[in-house]
C-alpha cells in the first residue's frame, strides 16, 4: 500500500511539474509536447499563466525557413512572442503588479544597465534575450516566468485576444519614435497582412491624408478596403501610387513585406527626399537593392528592431477603439496551433491575424 501511494505521489508530482507547449521540430512541423513548468518566480519576477498568443510574421520565418537571416533555429523550439495572460504568483520585491492581474508581456528581456538601456533604447540592449528565438523558449505554452518590468497591466474589459495586438502595435509606435508622420502626408504600405494593416491604421491616426496599401492576396486587399485604405494589387501598385500623387510619389513608404520586389518598389514610389521604413524581415539573405535610385532621390531609409517598451501607448490605442480588431480573423486552441501556421503559410481561409487561445 505504501509503495502504491509513493508511486502515485511520484506520478502526480511529475504531472504537476509539466505543462503543454507547441514545439517546432523541424521546419513546417509543429507538435503538442510537454515541457517542464517554469520555476517559482525569483525576486523581481512574476509567474504568468498564458491566455492568448498571436502568430507573428517572424514566427512564420522560423516555421517556413528554419531561421531569420544568419540565425538558425535550434530544434525543438517554442515560438510565440505576442502574448497576454494573468499573473498567478509574484516573487519578493514585486510591488507594481499582483497575483490575478491581467497583463500583456514584453518578450525581450533586457539587462537594464548597458548604455542602450540607460539611454532609453532597450530594444538595442547588448545583452537582450528574446523569447521565441534560439535564445529562449517563446510563449506557445501554458506558463512563463518574466521580470516584473516585462509585464504591463491591461484593463479588465480588454479581452486577452485583443491584448495580443499590444506587442505588434508597440513595434509600430516605436517606428514613430524613429520617423514622424506629418499631418497631410501621403503614405504607402507594402503588405496588407496584420502588421501592414496596423501600420496603415496608425498612419491614419497620425494624420496621413491618403494611404495606399499593396498586397498579392485578394482577401487581404478586401480587408484593407473594408478598413478604408486605397488597396491595389502589387502588380498595379506603382502605377496607381504615381497616378494618385500626380507623379510625385508618397512622402513615406512602410514596407511590411520586405521582399526584394517590395523593397525596390518602395524606393521607386517614394518622392524625392522622401522616407522609407523597412519593417518586415526579408527571407533572402542577400538582396539586390536599387541603392543608386535611393541615392538619386536622397531617401531617408530607416530600419526598425522590435518595440521599445511602448506597450502603454498600444494599450491606450486599443482602449480608444481606434484600432479595428477585425484584423483578427481566426482564434484557435493551443492544440490547433499547427493549423493556424498552415493557414498563414498558405494564405488560406481568408486568414488575417491568427490568435492562439490557451485554455
Amino acid at each position: 500500500m505504501r509503495q502504491a501511494a509513493s508511486l502515485l505521489h511520484t506520478v502526480l508530482y511529475f504531472l504537476l511539474t509539466l505543462m503543454n507547449s507547441i514545439q517546432l521540430v523541424p521546419p513546417r512541423k509543429l507538435e503538442l509536447r510537454q515541457m517542464p513548468m517554469p520555476p517559482d518566480p525569483a525576486p523581481g519576477e512574476v509567474l504568468v499563466r498564458l491566455r492568448a498568443v498571436g502568430i507573428c510574421g517572424s514566427d512564420m520565418h522560423w516555421y517556413k525557413e528554419g531561421g531569420i537571416g544568419a540565425m538558425l533555429a535550434a530544434y525543438p523550439t517554442v515560438l510565440g512572442h505576442e502574448p497576454a495572460g494573468e499573473i498567478v504568483a509574484v516573487g519578493k520585491g514585486v510591488h507594481g503588479v499582483r497575483s490575478g492581474q491581467r497583463v500583456a508581456l514584453e518578450p525581450s528581456i533586457t539587462c537594464g544597465h548597458c548604455e542602450f538601456c540607460l539611454s532609453g533604447h532597450h530594444n538595442n540592449c547588448i545583452g537582450s534575450i528574446f523569447m521565441g528565438s534560439p535564445q529562449m523558449p517563446g510563449l506557445f505554452r501554458e506558463f512563463a516566468v518574466l521580470p516584473e518590468r516585462n509585464v504591463a497591466p491591461i484593463p479588465d474589459r480588454m479581452s486577452f485576444v485583443a491584448a495580443t495586438l499590444i506587442e505588434p502595435l508597440a513595434v509600430i509606435l516605436h517606428i514613430l519614435e524613429l520617423t514622424d508622420i506629418h499631418l497631410g502626408d501621403t503614405v504607402a504600405v507594402m503588405g496588407a497582412g496584420p502588421i501592414g494593416l496596423l501600420t496603415a491604421s496608425i498612419a491614419g491616426i497620425a494624420g496621413a491624408s491618403r494611404i495606399f496599401i499593396a498586397d498579392k492576396v485578394p482577401h487581404r486587399l478586401n480587408m484593407a478596403r473594408a478598413l478604408g485604405f486605397d488597396a491595389v494589387e502589387i502588380g498595379k501598385f506603382q502605377q496607381a501610387v504615381m497616378d494618385g500623387t500626380a507623379g510625385r510619389g508618397v512622402d513615406i513608404v512602410f514596407d511590411a513585406a520586405a521582399a526584394l520586389e517590395t523593397i525596390n518598389m518602395s524606393i521607386a514610389i517614394a518622392r524625392l527626399g522622401g522616407r522609407m521604413v523597412l519593417i518586415g524581415i526579408p527571407s533572402e539573405k542577400e538582396l539586390n537593392v536599387d541603392v543608386h535610385l535611393a541615392m538619386a532621390k536622397e531617401l531617408n531609409i530607416q530600419t526598425v528592431k522590435r518595440s521599445n517598451h511602448n506597450a502603454h501607448g498600444a494599450i491606450e490605442l486599443l482602449e480608444s477603439g481606434r484600432i479595428d480588431e477585425r484584423i483578427v480573423t481566426h482564434r484557435l486552441p493551443l492544440e490547433k496551433t499547427p493549423e493556424g501556421f498552415e493557414l498563414l503559410a498558405e494564405y488560406a481561409g481568408e486568414v488575417g491575424k491568427v490568435v492562439i487561445e490557451v485554455a
